[in-house]
């Protein structure tokens, strides 16, 4: 099936919103990404009822406007790392595939009538590393002293308040991120939601811990992208019975482990 006109549409329209806010000053980049996630969301939700009847008589799956409301937001943070310039208006250009792909992906699987194909998931599973890379290496650069702490002595400096800030805003991008994953395999609100809040506890330890270790600046966000594959990987094949009982415990360790890294963290910084 090929992407609707509309997904483009609303691609295109988000692409130069993203362009525009690439020239309004650095604090201003954090309530337009939050706009334009919810804002991309709500526009992708009319894009694939307008196009499924049948998501229009039973509604449209809410999962299915994660992916693009991350890529959008993403977006929007990463962009400010690209200086103004022929280089701007080439990744503006990749940013505006990524969002057709995004919305096109989905809008072809809200309009199927079976379940996600083999390549359907591969295709999710490839956006959701890109729409991860593009948000967590956008929140890296933005935050006051991450970016420049990654490889350098200035990782030793920055502020507790930044740092909190750096793990909750990974939490919660891998918690979305989490809850797409999750649901392309499971219909149970549970273990989407267990999966999800999971992916979002990884997400803030791999983000703390990645920032004490000397790294170039790309590498972190990176590896944060290749954790969420791992963890996504590994839960992928557990049966339901045998993710119950893992459930528990999985969540122990990564209480405890939490617990070292900000500890760590925090005490590189006495």
């Amino acid at each position: 099936m090929k992407t609707p006109p509309a997904a483009r549409d609303l691609a295109i329209g988000v692409a130069v919103v993203i362009m525009l806010s690439r020239f309004a000053p650095d604090p201003f980049a954090w309530p337009v990404a939050v706009f334009l996630l919810a804002a991309t969301a709500i526009g992708a939700l009319q894009v694939f009822a307008d196009g499924s009847p049948a998501a229009e008589a039973a509604g449209v799956p809410i999962e299915s406007v994660v992916l693009p409301g991350v890529a959008a937001a993403g977006g929007t943070l990463v962009i400010r790392m690209v200086p103004v310039g022929i280089e701007l208006a080439a990744a503006i250009v990749v940013v505006g595939l990524i969002l057709v792909m995004t919305i096109g992906t989905e809008a072809r699987l809200v309009r199927s009538s079976g379940p996600p194909s083999s390549a359907d998931r591969t295709a999710v599973a490839i956006l959701l590393l890109v729409a991860g890379f593009l948000a967590f290496a956008g929140i890296a650069d933005l935050l006051p002293g991450v970016a420049e702490g990654i490889g350098g002595e200035a990782a030793t400096d920055t502020d507790p308040v930044v740092l909190v800030s750096l793990a909750g805003l990974d939490a919660v991008v891998g918690t979305l991120l989490g809850y797409r994953a999750g649901a392309l395999r499971s219909s149970s609100l549970r273990d989407v939601s267990a999966f999800a809040i999971g992916a979002g506890m990884v997400m803030a330890i791999g983000g703390l811990a990645l920032h004490s270790i000397e790294l170039p600046r790309l590498i972190g966000p990176a590896m944060l992208v290749l954790v969420f594959f791992l963890w996504d990987a590994i839960h992928g094949g557990q049966p339901a019975r045998r993710r119950d009982n893992r459930r528990l415990w999985e969540t122990a360790v990564l209480v405890v482990v939490a617990v070292a890294v900000v500890a760590w963290s925090f005490g590189l910084r006495t």
